[in-house]
């Protein structure tokens, strides 16, 4: 490294001429003179004509407040003693740079004449000039203090995002930069001038309704049309044709308005809308600081809905609706059989009984009931045509059990009874059948109840009293001997319909006994 030699003489003559660059700096600061591309050799000449070579110790040029650092010449603490000219040039002299450096203090004239001037506008950031560039380059910038001269006591931000006019003045800011274990200073200050913002001319819009729109209106009803305008400071105005729209309420069409939220409204209101009101054209006007617009809105007449298509509709609906209880009134016996024999539909779940039906006879007042032989082919095609399983008295009691006590328990193993009449036979004991009443009642077994065609002849033989509460308890079918008998017959079809779907379950097996009959 090449040890600068810094020479201190006056300069009288054999100067260059060539004007050196004037420097300005308030004593007890800090400067960088910089010399680029003439590193080589610093020659000073002030008024004290001190002298200084290149074999200086480094103590002698701190005692002369003066070094050279990365190609400058730093005065640590400037002070009066360093006026004067500098000049700086390579060791052959090929390149020279000058500078004439001035030192004033804070009572001497330069020192109000040496503030920068910044100019800032309110509402927007603003910045403080608290750099020194030439130093930042060479030191480390430790802290940054800034005040505003009219109150030092109180420090300012050298940064404002939302700077205001009060904020306007003269603002000192001092920095400090370390050197050697050393603080050294650089004081800048600056005059602030901050600017009002002057906001750009508000443009005055009508905000709604569009222009040439068509409004639908019904005649002889009242009728309001807002006009939605900005800023508030715009004027609105409504015309009918060419003519203003008048602002009193008492006339039949009439405007008001009023600001809301810094929109300005003027509403069009229709006391009762005539036939003369559809052909008349309204203007929405505004007219602001010399701008001015509108919009052009024109009233429509309802038209009244049709109800041909909705009628039709309606009697459409109800016709099918019609239709389908009908035809479900008049088939739901096939079509529910139908679902559940094909689908499975209307099934129900397992309730741990182990017969579909249980098959009882009573003695039939007329001579129309059931012979042996009938009631042998209903039993047949109720369990192997159509799968019941049956609970049959003569067939599926144990032998031993008294009849009464049998008949309960057959009843409580089913899930539905079906009385039979056969004729002719026995009497049972009326007891029974009280007994078989009270069993289905508390049980709330289903039951069916089978009777036969009544004719004049037959009208006079009246059930028993036992057998008519029971045929009041049920549902109740008509046997019309040989025509019930066919697989289509409207018997069998109700008889299954009331029958629960077949539940297929163990069957309890029972020796055979002699057949009882009930009435």
């Amino acid at each position: 490294m090449i040890v600068p030699l810094l020479v201190l003489f006056v300069l009288l003559t054999g100067m260059p001429s060539m004007t050196p660059k004037e420097i300005k700096i308030l004593a007890g600061d800090m400067v960088a003179l910089p010399c680029q591309g003439c590193e080589e050799l610093w020659r000073i000449g002030t008024k004290h004509e001190r002298h200084v070579y290149n074999n200086m110790s480094a103590a002698e040029q701190r005692r002369m407040g003066v070094v050279v650092l990365k190609q400058n010449l730093v005065i640590l603490n400037a002070s009066v003693n360093h006026e004067g000219n500098y000049s700086c040039s390579s060791l052959n002299g090929s390149s020279q740079c000058f500078f004439n450096l001035r030192v004033y203090t804070p009572q001497s004239e330069e020192y109000e004449e040496e503030i920068m001037l910044m100019h800032c506008f309110t509402r927007e950031s603003c910045e403080l000039h608290c750099q020194e560039k030439s130093l930042e380059k060479i030191f480390e910038n430790t802290n940054t203090i800034c005040h505003k001269e009219d109150n030092e006591a109180v420090s300012a931000q050298c940064y404002s995002s939302n700077i205001d006019m009060k904020d306007s003045g003269t603002y000192t800011c001092i920095q400090s930069y370390k050197y050697e274990g050393q603080l050294y200073k650089k004081t800048i200050r600056t005059r602030l001038k901050v600017h009002k913002t002057v906001d750009p001319p508000v443009t005055a819009t009508i905000i709604k309704p569009h222009n040439n729109s068509v409004v639908e209106v019904e005649l002889g009803s009242k009728k309001e049309i807002p006009c939605l305008a900005s800023p508030c400071s715009a004027v609105l105005h409504w015309l009918s044709g060419n003519s203003f729209v008048d602002t009193v309420e008492s006339s039949s069409i009439f405007y008001k308005e009023e600001c809301n939220n810094d929109s300005l409204v003027a509403t069009l209101i229709f006391k009762a809308v005539s036939e003369k009101d559809l052909s008349t054209q309204y203007t929405c006007k505004i007219e602001s600081e010399g701008q001015s617009g509108y919009v052009t809105v024109s009233l429509k007449k309802i038209a009244r809905p049709s109800y041909a298509s909705l009628v039709i509709s309606l009697i459409i609906i109800l016709a099918v609706m019609g239709v389908t209880v009908t035809v479900y009134a008049k088939f739901k016996i096939d079509i529910i059989l139908f679902l559940r024999d094909t689908v499975g539909w209307f099934n129900s779940t397992s309730d741990g009984k182990n017969y579909d039906g249980f098959l009882m006879c009573y003695k039939s007042n007329t001579d129309r009931g059931l012979n042996d032989q009938d009631r042998k082919w209903l039993e047949s095609v109720l369990e192997e045509r159509f799968g019941y399983s049956l609970c049959i008295f003569d067939r599926d009691i144990l032998p031993g059990k008294a009849v009464a006590e049998a008949v309960l328990d057959c009843i409580e193993q089913s899930r539905t009874v079906v009385l039979v009449p056969t004729s002719p036979d026995p009497h049972p004991e009326c007891g029974l059948l009280s007994a078989i009443h009270e069993a289905l009642v508390e049980r709330q077994t289903h039951l069916v109840f089978v009777n036969t065609e009544v004719t004049e002849d037959s009208r006079s033989g009246l059930l028993p009293e036992a057998l008519q509460f029971l045929s009041m308890t049920g549902d109740c079918i008509t046997w019309k001997g040989k025509r019930s008998m066919a697989l289509s017959s409207s018997f069998l079809k109700q008889l299954r319909y009331y029958l629960p779907p077949p539940q297929r379950t163990q069957k309890l097996q029972f020796l055979p006994q002699t057949s009882h009959v009930f009435p």
